[in-house]
């Protein structure tokens, strides 16, 4: 029979893990609380099970153990590491312990364990409960808020001051499943992630990357480029503090993940989780860069074996960028194919389709999809990305509440999310002085009866200042954009003589493309022509 190995998770972080091991003739034994997860028909055998239910994954193994045996368990990508090892220490498998994997999970443990090593990490609190309005942390402001015990930023956010406090800590509290919030000091500077497999503890590093991170006062992000473009000297001091944490939190076999900082002091330690990464480095951008399947040792020190063929064996860059939506419900997504045929993209992952219900996100799990290219340059594969990522478009719904209310706030009052394109004041007091045609929307039988001309008065300061939107789109690009997704030229010009069926768009339009970018504006062409809109 062969080698049988529980794999926790069929999403699409867990989908290398699952293809690798069997190429590797092992019995995939998969677990999964969504019998619909992405993964589910590639195992042997599946199992629903919720991930938190380590009484049942370890009944499990040991039925499988008691019928032809069980080589090991692993995740990768998950929260779940310490069911991994709580299992394995049940039930006599290779993993680390069952402390070491807490320490691993839990911020506040994690971080009193770098305390107590010396090592460079944030100063920190923990609390239960929304503090009182008196109350005011030892370690000052800014701060970083967070659960204790969730991943992909859910709940975490940067706090400038007291008056934002009570709100953060109550959203943390939302995702923590024990209840308990850590503030931690802020760390200031570049952000970089690195895997590393663990044998008999001797730590191999698996790759480090530039994280890029947007949108205070979440930590969004946008995407990563691996290798990091960071000098190797600093890299390697950065790597010698990232070695220690692993080795203070008790991982000696296995894998693990870190979150570092560079900050004015040196380097900084974020993180690190006893798993391999969840944001696509491990399962793909390390892979394309290095040409070693990390993935592949993983497995191996899951059941007891050495990893092999971990040395990298080319050096290209791979980069891996996110696409985002404002507020809404999708209505249509385009571009698809043509992101996909750019030279050097080789994965395109979408985490939407019509009718979805997205918002501006807060977290790492609510982007709407994620670009990733591999390249022998790092320009090409960095270019190859973001190019693609530009390319898919999402149309919104139109009429939608959720929308109106984006389109019609105030990022100047309330800076999050913030506008796609940020004006010079001068720029905002031609665009208050800009004329709004005084005209009704086209009703549907109007508009169906036949397709409206639709003419845009030109706001050409705005287009002649060389701005990009937080994508990279200038505002060219944008109005093309537009075009592709409505079907209307959108000819700029003074508007003459107009009939029944002539739209004419001015201040709303151009505010909605500030505000929203092409989605913002699309939807104020959608809102006067709905017929047209829904028909295209």
């Amino acid at each position: 029979m062969e080698e049988r190995l529980i794999i926790l998770g069929a999403g699409v972080m867990q989908g290398p893990a699952i293809r690798i091991a069997k190429a590797l003739g092992l019995e995939t034994v998969v677990v999964d609380a969504d019998p619909e997860a992405p993964w589910v028909s590639l195992a042997d055998r599946f199992e629903q099970i919720d991930l938190k239910d380590k009484e049942r994954i370890a009944a499990l193994g040991a039925s499988l153990k008691a019928q032809g045996g069980l080589g090991g368990i692993m995740t990768a990508g998950t929260d779940f590491s310490t069911t991994v090892a709580w299992v394995a220490a049940q039930l006599g498998l290779p993993g680390i312990s069952y402390e070491a994997a807490l320490n691993a999970s839990d911020k506040e443990r994690m971080r009193g364990c770098f305390q107590a090593a010396g090592l460079p990490s944030p100063a920190f609190v923990v609390v239960d409960a929304v503090p009182d309005s008196g109350f005011f942390p030892s370690l000052g402001y800014p701060l970083v808020v967070k659960p204790v015990d969730n991943m992909g930023a859910r709940g975490c956010r940067r706090v400038d001051g007291p008056e934002m406090l009570g709100a953060a800590v109550t959203d943390a509290l939302k995702f923590s499943r024990t209840n308990r919030v850590i503030l931690e000091a802020y760390m200031e500077g570049p952000e970089f992630s690195v895997d590393a497999l663990v044998y008999q503890g001797e730590i191999t590093i698996c790759g480090l990357a530039d994280r890029h991170i947007f949108f205070p006062p979440y930590f969004i992000e946008m995407g990563h480029t691996m290798p990091t473009a960071l000098n190797p000297a600093a890299a390697e001091i950065l790597l010698a503090v990232f070695r220690a944490g692993i080795r203070a939190l008790g991982i000696t076999n296995g894998a693990a993940k870190g979150d570092i900082k560079l900050t004015a002091q040196g380097p900084m330690i974020g993180e690190i989780a006893a798993r391999l990464s969840g944001g696509y480095m491990s399962g793909w951008t390390y892979p394309y860069s290095s040409g070693v399947e990390v993935t592949r040792g993983a497995i191996l020190i899951a059941l007891g074996k050495a990893p092999q063929g971990l040395k990298p064996i080319r050096h290209w860059t791979s980069a891996e960028r996110a696409f985002i939506s404002i507020p809404g419900k999708v209505k249509a997504i385009h571009g698809i194919e043509a992101a996909q045929s750019l030279s050097y993209v080789t994965d395109l992952f979408l985490r939407i389709e019509p009718g979805t219900q997205v918002q501006f996100p807060e977290n790492n799990v609510s982007k709407c999809g994620n670009i990733i290219s591999a390249a022998p340059t790092r320009e090409a594969a960095v270019n190859a990305a973001e190019q693609a990522a530009r390319l898919i478009l999402i149309r919104l719904e139109a009429p939608n509440q959720e929308t109106e209310h984006f389109l019609a706030s105030d990022a100047e009052v309330e800076p999050f999310p913030p506008d796609a394109f940020t004006l010079p004041e001068s720029l905002r007091s031609l665009l208050a002085a800009f004329p709004e045609p005084d005209q009704t929307k086209l009703d549907a039988e109007t508009a169906s009866a036949q397709k409206p001309q639709v003419v845009l008065l030109p706001f050409q300061p705005l287009i002649e200042a060389g701005l990009q939107d937080y994508t990279g789109r200038t505002v060219q690009e944008s109005l093309e954009a537009v075009r592709a997704i409505t079907g209307f030229p959108l000819p700029l010009g003074e508007v003459g003589e107009t009939g029944e069926k002539t739209v004419v768009l001015g201040r709303r339009f151009w505010a909605a493309l500030i505000r929203g970018g092409y989605q913002g504006a699309v939807y104020i062409v959608d809102t006067f022509v709905p017929v047209h809109s829904s028909s295209r």
